[in-house]
């Protein structure tokens, strides 16, 4: 495996030799592919350097950025079948929750008791700090309406998976973070829509009860399912078989909308009640997804540290496709749509953890805090954007802060390592 990272790192060499002279001569033919050579080359190769090991994934999202910015047509279209589906698109963000799920406990929600300050701190800057900064920065630079919406939605989501890796590389509080993520997940079906509502009501059509319903579906419904499967590894007899009745229930019960239920009983609904009718199937559907998934575990136990990759292909899939539909966009607009990415994510960073040893925190505690506002879960916000329909322009924000949150997130986590604190006990 190493010779072949060692290979890949040539050919991204050769990549970017072709890439110049394509550049220079003016050779579409020549620079295009080389461009992608280039940044696969690296994404792969990048692996043969210890030290450098830990951008891997970083490389790879810039990879699909590269190759959706070259080749949009190609990326789109697979065949006839449009890879902007917005059921393909919602599967791939719900792999991507459900793979963050697997990684969490139902213990990590009883750690509000152990600091309950702390999170009380993280929450409030995550869901105060990030979408006002946001909505400012938009202000600040006059972006389109659209396209500002859609650095609101990415203020306005809660933090995903990838703070806690940072704060396990930063030697930070792992425990606060790991709760406080938990926490804002449970908390976003409320909070988003309503930044959005208030932040970005003008700018396009925010439905709240719509919204509200698209992040149970997106993050709730798979995340449950996972807990549901933490939960089967020590119930008790009784445990089991509720559990496994509700799933025989949430079967029969989706099924039952699929073949024709839901156009029965949706004649003649409201479209908020139809939206319901149809989140019941999806909630229904997760103890029998929870269920599945815990007996293949024990069929195949290494199928749980298999996830988090299949998330990190579901993030790729929809950075792709984001970029390829939003290619004309982001090219009118990417260079400051960078800049805002890189000072909104910055102030999350600065005004969270001066905000932490304002509320009294420990230093750890405040680094963690630190990162927990300034890392937000692009997956949702790519989602909440595709079941707007507006992957083109709302969507550009998750796909372009995305990549930079994972390349100033391991270089904070990687800082901090370097300089270690002891941890103090938070104040409760």
């Amino acid at each position: 495996m190493l010779r072949f990272r060692q290979l890949c790192l040539v050919l991204a060499g050769f990549g970017l030799l072709g890439l110049l002279v394509g550049l220079f001569t003016d050779s579409l033919a020549l620079w295009q592919p080389s461009a992608v050579v280039l940044a696969v080359g690296l994404a792969i190769g990048i692996g043969a350097v210890p030290s450098f090991k830990v951008y891997q994934f970083t490389l790879w999202i810039i990879a699909t950025v590269t190759v959706g910015l070259t080749y949009p047509d190609r990326v789109l279209h697979w065949g006839d079948f449009d890879l902007r589906n917005k059921w393909l698109i919602l599967i791939a963000v719900q792999t991507v929750m459900f793979g963050m799920g697997t990684q969490m406990s139902l213990k990590d929600f009883l750690g509000v008791m152990k600091m309950p300050w702390g999170v009380v701190v993280a929450v409030l800057g995550q869901f105060t700090i990030m979408p006002i900064v946001g909505w400012t920065l938009t202000r600040v630079f006059h972006l389109p309406d659209e396209i500002a919406a859609g650095v609101i939605l990415v203020g306005c989501c809660s933090s995903g998976l990838a703070s806690n890796v940072m704060c396990y590389v930063a030697k930070a509080n792992l425990a606060l973070s790991i709760t406080a993520t938990s926490i804002t997940t449970m908390l976003a079906p409320f909070m988003t829509p309503m930044w959005m509502k208030l932040l970005a009501g003008t700018l396009v059509d925010v439905r709240f009860f719509g919204m509200m319903v698209d992040i149970v579906k997106i993050v709730l419904v798979p995340i449950g399912a996972t807990m549901l499967h933490d939960y089967l590894k020590s119930a008790s007899p009784r445990g089991r078989l509720i559990v496994h009745g509700l799933a025989g229930l949430g079967a029969a019960w989706a099924g039952f909308l699929i073949l024709g239920g839901f156009a029965w009983l949706g004649a003649g609904l409201s479209a908020d009640a139809r939206t319901a009718l149809e989140l019941s199937a999806f909630v229904m559907g997760a103890s029998t997804a929870g269920v599945i998934y815990h007996q293949l575990t024990r069929l195949w136990p290494k199928i749980d540290s298999l996830m988090p990759r299949l998330s990190m292909l579901g993030i790729m899939y929809f950075t792709t496709i984001t970029t390829a539909a939003g290619r004309d966009n982001l090219l009118k607009v990417g260079g400051t749509l960078f800049v805002v990415a890189v000072l909104h994510n910055a102030l999350g960073y600065f005004l969270g953890y001066w905000g932490a040893r304002a509320g009294g925190l420990d230093k750890a505690s405040c680094r963690t805090v630190a990162i927990e506002v300034g890392l937000q879960n692009g997956g949702m916000a790519s989602g909440l954007a595709g079941a707007m329909g507006k992957l083109a322009t709302v969507g550009l924000g998750a796909a372009v802060f995305g990549s930079w949150m994972n390349v100033s997130g391991s270089i904070l986590a990687n800082f901090w390592a370097k300089r270690p604190v002891d941890p103090a006990p938070n104040k409760s």
